[in-house]
């Protein structure tokens, strides 16, 4: 039995019909060359008869009757655990799936929309993986979805990133769900006395996040460019959703986007955002929905350690300010920056036994909204998430099948219709654009302008040096 950290456990309390809380991961490989007519078929059935299955895939919600109380009545009981499921059945959570033809990038974005549309069972481990075939010229794909109370957005891309080899001859392979990822299993009662002792180090530190959060406020109130929660603009992004998703994708060389970074003297995070706010301002100013007042965009910032291979969420939150109210790309470019910084040397301030605490503190209100059912109602906490992640720097293969490109797909909540995730990968950045169907129709001219708005920044930066 392994108790869940406030923060996993504030992931279940928050899932809704309307708002399922599973983040997923897209991944499109080209086949092996000479690979046999039934590549695919074979591959399906080596990963159905793995048997060796390692936490956290094999974890299932324990007494999830309790559990269900819970989510209708947060405020009652304890924590709740994960148990072991030692007869996960993989036809369940392994499907494969073909794509009408011509099977192009709009019919695999029709597909993974829906399938991210569908909440996971909360009777079995709380993860799907979907082999997806039908791609032109023999390409196929892999869908992957976890409940974010199992995994973030760092965990889940080395889980990913552990199954696959870095050499195209590898035939062999073992699929992530029997990979040990945890740390070494402890005994009930050691597992028990950690939890109490991170929950009393987190009441600890309560007095430090307290001031923090007060310094935040003062700093806002007194013109610093420190950006407080709940004081963004209410938007068009910023209503209640409904459970349908729409999905895009878009992928930029790397080299570019770093090349315009150190030109601007700015970090990548910076352009990124940068011309994710130009086309937000581009796209919402076409539907006359363009606030007054900047947009902000909340930035998880992963505090994990590089040899912290535990499940669940290890992150903490910034605040930047998007310059959505300003037309010159490199103004805008600038305000991000000193937005940014600003967040980032607040954020190193702070001792990390404090983190937690401050994490649960900053986003005390933000769940709250949610688990009572109150998110998309009142002034957001911030207009809408934006997060990069970063993933392996050299081509990946699975068994000979060469990983072209991987897209991050998020989480939707109420008062939060849109999600913007990257994710590096051998000298590309991919962007996954998630969506409220409802809210974002035609969401695929913001993934297409996010391509201009990289022309118009890197054309007035030539120009200034000219």
């Amino acid at each position: 039995m392994k108790f869940l950290k406030p923060l996993d456990a504030a992931w279940l309390y928050a899932e809704s019909r309307d708002t399922p809380m599973h983040v997923a991961n897209l991944q499109i490989f080209s086949p092996p060359r000479n690979a046999r007519p039934h590549f695919l078929q074979t591959l399906v059935a080596r990963v159905k008869t793995t048997r060796s299955l390692a936490p956290p895939w094999n974890r299932r919600l324990r007494r999830l009757r309790r559990l269900r109380r819970l989510r209708r009545s947060p405020l009652r009981g304890v924590l709740p655990s994960w148990e072991t499921d030692e007869d996960l059945d993989l036809d369940y959570h392994v499907r494969h799936s073909a794509l009408p033809h011509p099977g192009g990038e709009r019919e695999l974005g029709v597909l993974v929309s829906r399938l991210h549309s569908h909440p996971l069972d909360f009777s079995r481990p709380l993860w799907e993986c979907h082999i997806i075939e039908g791609l032109e010229g023999g390409r196929f794909a892999l869908y992957t979805k976890m409940h974010h109370a199992l995994v973030d957005g760092v965990g889940g891309m080395r889980m990913m990133q552990r199954s696959m080899s870095t050499s195209p001859r590898t035939r062999g392979f073992e699929p992530p769900w029997s990979i040990e990822h945890a740390a070494p299993k402890r005994a009930v009662t050691e597992a028990a006395v950690s939890t109490l002792e991170a929950a009393r180090g987190q009441l600890a530190a309560l007095p430090e996040a307290a001031r923090v959060l007060v310094e935040v406020w003062r700093a806002k109130s007194h013109g610093d460019a420190l950006e407080a929660p709940f004081a963004a603009p209410k938007s068009v992004l910023n209503g209640r959703v409904t459970a349908q998703r729409r999905f895009a994708t878009q992928q930029y060389p790397l080299a570019r986007l770093k090349a315009i970074s150190k030109v601007a003297d700015a970090t990548l995070n910076d352009v990124v955002l940068a011309i994710s706010a130009a086309a937000l301002r581009r796209f919402l100013k076409e539907k006359n929905t363009l606030p007054r007042q900047s947009l902000t965009a909340g930035l998880p910032v992963s505090v994990r350690l590089r040899d912290d291979a535990e499940a669940g969420t290890a992150i903490s939150f910034i605040i930047a300010c998007l310059a959505t109210d300003r037309a010159d790309p490199l103004r805008r470019l600038r305000a991000i920056q000193t937005s940014t910084a600003r967040a980032k040397i607040h954020l190193q301030s702070l001792p990390r036994a404090a983190l937690s605490s401050c994490t649960m503190m900053f986003m005390g209100p933000f769940i709250g909204e949610l688990v009572l059912g109150l998110g998309g109602v009142g002034r957001p906490m911030f207009n809408l998430t934006i997060s990069n992640v970063p993933g392996p720097d050299q081509p990946m293969y699975l068994c000979g099948a060469r990983l072209e490109a991987m897209y991050p797909v998020s989480v939707l909540i109420h008062g939060q219709a849109l999600n913007i995730t990257c994710v590096s990968y051998a000298g590309s950045l991919n962007f996954g654009f998630t969506g409220c169907r409802d809210t974002l129709p035609h969401m695929q001219r913001l993934a297409v302008y996010t391509g201009e708005a990289l022309d118009e920044l890197e054309a007035a930066l030539c120009k200034q040096w000219r």
